[in-house]
């Protein structure tokens, strides 16, 4: 609500043309589809639980095509497609969702979109979460007291940093049972999205020890955490959405001479490209009229294969 009345103050003389019913019927239609957070400031989609899932369904829906061509991109080149969604998003939250797939490989190395999507919704859904498990893990390897409170913050400058890959505790991990039972005190007493306990101690009853990023590994890969966010579809499903192609097909005949142009080019379309045709979008949210002008500044150079 609060954001619906400041939107409606912005934007009063627009909207006084059309009314103020229809400006709050076409915004809460918005908050129902998942579509208000779309070109909006990372602050805000990252306000409640159902903006940051309204946020990955639309990163999924809008570049799921990456992973039906099976293109692999860099790090960055995924931060640039965030960018596109949310301008000011934050370039640490790409690098950690990164960390989860790439592990001690170098960060401008190729993934796929699967393997970044479903690390990213780990990250992104559950970041003050992790940022406190990497806290308990620090503090299991260096034998602090369990009995420590972990105070999580909101704020990223505030994050504790995680443990670096080449550490040599690293290699070892912790035990698992000593760190569920940390978790587990975690998940009762913590403010943010926190995963189901239950799938938690699932994940950790089949290691007797683990890593702090073989936890995140098993998170992202989870089909019952996925479900339990109920933001993406099981990967399997990943590039089905019968919904969004009609509706595309609908948007691509109103666009004169586009589908012809496609036609026409068809076989030059099947080659690889990573300067692909941009098409404006044929839409704008009613009560958002904010004009996005934001240049990638993502690395295009190709990456070796086998660093993959």
């Amino acid at each position: 609500m609060e954001d619906a009345v400041c939107q409606l103050l912005e934007n009063r003389e627009d909207i006084g043309q059309y009314g103020i019913a229809r400006f709050f019927t076409e915004y809460f239609n918005s908050v129902c589809q998942g579509t208000h957070i779309l070109f909006r400031e990372f602050s805000f989609i990252q306000a409640t639980p159902h903006n940051r899932a309204s946020f990955l369904r639309a990163f999924w829906r809008c570049f799921r095509t990456v992973g039906k061509n099976g293109d692999l991109l860099t790090m960055r080149e995924y931060h640039c497609l965030l960018q596109l969604l949310c301008p000011d998003f934050p370039l640490e939250l790409t690098q950690k969702a990164a960390r989860i797939v790439l592990m001690d490989d170098a960060m401008d190395c190729l993934m796929s979109f699967s393997d970044f999507l479903f690390a990213f919704q780990i990250q992104f859904y559950y970041s003050e979460f992790l940022d406190s498990v990497a806290a308990i893990y620090q503090d299991l390897l260096s034998g602090k007291n369990p009995n420590t409170v972990i105070v999580p913050t909101s704020s990223s400058g505030q994050h504790r940093q995680r443990p670096a890959l080449g550490d040599a505790g690293m290699l070892d991990g912790v035990e698992a049972s000593l760190f569920y039972q940390r978790l587990e005190n975690l998940c009762d007493r913590h403010k943010y999205s926190c995963p189901p306990p239950a799938l938690v101690r699932e994940i950790l009853s089949n290691v007797q020890r683990l890593t702090f990023y073989g936890f995140l590994v098993a998170l992202s890969k989870h089909h019952g955490i996925n479900q339990a966010l109920g933001a993406l579809p099981d990967k399997g499903d990943l590039m089905h959405d019968p919904a969004m192609d009609e509706e595309l097909e609908r948007l691509l005949v109103q666009v004169p001479g586009l589908v012809n142009s496609i036609t026409a080019t068809s076989e030059a379309s099947c080659l690889p490209s990573r300067t692909p045709h941009r098409v404006g979008s044929p839409w704008k949210p009613l009560h958002r009229s904010r004009k996005l002008d934001a240049e990638s500044d993502g690395s295009t150079e190709e990456t070796d294969e086998s660093e993959t």
